[in-house]
């Protein structure tokens, strides 16, 4: 998959609904056009952090970093859905509470209407380009799901949510612009706040996992296990010990119990081919160590 044509086409879709929802929102006074435009505002800043820690990711380890920088990754996503969907969800939430209090005719509803449905066809875009990605490595929504790409899925989800969010904002305007209803403007709001608040909390207890250092998927755990005991000089591995390094980095420990015939020069070289021929079966496996017991 190419997380950097999801980040772009996310960045691009965003800052154009950006200028569009405001330029409709601040003549009418919605509140529903309003809280696009700061999703999509909030939405274009985060996609903008997952892109630096894609490149700030590939630096090179140092004495510092001797594991590398994939953890990067990992932060700027959590703060990309903190910003795009905590921060947004508050500030739309309590514009539509000061517009439920308050509540005053919109100007021009029926062009808040279009502007919303245009964000309800981006957004809709947004995941179809993601799904063409899929297919381009061919990967589904549930292996994209178990992954550690979290800054994808942060995308992914954020136009889950857009699409939810524009549907309710269109409903809102909608019955504005058909039954003047006005407080209907400001109940739609809330309802777009309420459910980015809830988006923020799902994505970002996700990304404390991997923080905090999740392991790698037990699948990938077994194989390697398989993979391993299938050497004819290897008893049984005792212990293997893995952690989420980035998307695609991971380290392992593995405590592996030999035959008692191999010297200790049989040894190191068998160590050696575990791990050259883990790095060929398993690439994102990119730091093992063995411990040997005979």
């Amino acid at each position: 998959m190419r997380p950097q044509a999801v980040i772009y086409a996310t960045l691009s879709i965003n800052a154009a609904l950006f200028v569009i929802n405001l330029l409709v929102a601040i003549p009418s006074g919605s509140r529903a056009v309003l809280s696009q435009a700061i999703y999509s505002i909030t939405d274009l800043a985060g996609a903008g952090l997952i892109l630096w820690g894609y490149y700030a990711s590939q630096r090179e380890p140092t004495p510092d970093h001797p594991f590398g920088f994939g953890k990067e990754r990992f932060f700027w996503a959590f703060m990309a859905s903190f910003i795009a969907f905590t921060v947004a969800g508050f500030i739309v939430l309590i514009t539509g509470i000061e517009r439920i209090y308050s509540p005053t005719t919109i100007s021009n509803p029926f062009g808040g209407v279009i502007v919303v449905g245009i964000s309800l066809v981006a957004s809709v875009a947004g995941v179809l380009v993601a799904l063409r990605e899929l297919r381009r490595s061919r990967e589904t929504v549930q292996t994209l799901m178990e992954s550690a790409h979290l800054g994808v899925k942060t995308i992914f989800f954020q136009d889950l949510v857009s699409i939810g969010a524009s549907a309710v904002a269109f409903v809102g305007i909608g019955l504005v612009a058909v039954l003047h209803i006005d407080i209907a403007d400001g109940i739609a709001a809330c309802l777009v706040g309420g459910l980015l608040i809830a988006g923020g909390f799902v994505i970002s207890a996700e990304s404390r996992e991997f923080l905090i250092g999740k392991s790698i998927p037990p699948q990938v755990a077994r194989q390697i296990l398989a993979f391993v005991e299938r050497d004819p000089r290897i008893r049984r591995v005792r212990s293997l010990q893995s952690m989420m390094l980035g998307p695609d980095d991971a380290i392992i420990a593995l405590r592996v119990n030999f035959i008692d015939e191999l010297t200790t020069d049989h040894l190191e070289r068998e160590v050696d081919l575990i791990a050259a021929g883990l790095r060929v079966e398993f690439p994102a496996i990119r730091h093992i160590i063995i411990e040997p017991e005979s």
